[in-house]
């Protein structure tokens, strides 16, 4: 059975640093896009960041706060989250594509999702 179990949400203040990982189980994704994905209340869910081999793509409202990477042997991927924003509450989701992408529609796999509130 194929998993993707986000951990490390929670709740920061404004400026913070928050550290979500992605464990993946049942499967091998050394092939897979990894990525992240958010979605506030009220809205549709948004890219956040993606990689495969080396290097994130990252969407323009976290360029230069996130950092996403990844640990191929491991089957994790984190997302480094620096200099939050009151705007990057949301709920937190990490997918798994053969493709790489932003659109949420090319990824297979998906995780339960985790909680991030920051509060200004």
């Amino acid at each position: 059975q194929v998993q993707l179990v986000e951990s490390g949400g929670g709740l920061v203040q404004a400026g913070g640093s928050l550290r979500l990982s992605c464990a993946a189980s049942g499967r091998t994704f050394s092939s897979y896009a990894m990525g992240w994905f958010r979605q506030a209340p009220g809205k549709e869910r948004e890219f956040v960041a993606v990689i495969r081999w080396s290097g994130g793509v990252y969407a323009d409202s976290v360029k230069g706060r996130f950092t996403i990477s990844r640990d191929v042997a491991k089957n994790t991927v984190t997302l480094q989250m620096n200099s939050v924003k009151p705007e990057d509450t949301a709920v937190y989701y990490c997918a798994a594509a053969r493709v790489i992408g932003s659109s949420p529609d090319k990824y297979d796999y998906w995780g339960q999702g985790t909680q991030v509130t920051v509060s200004s």
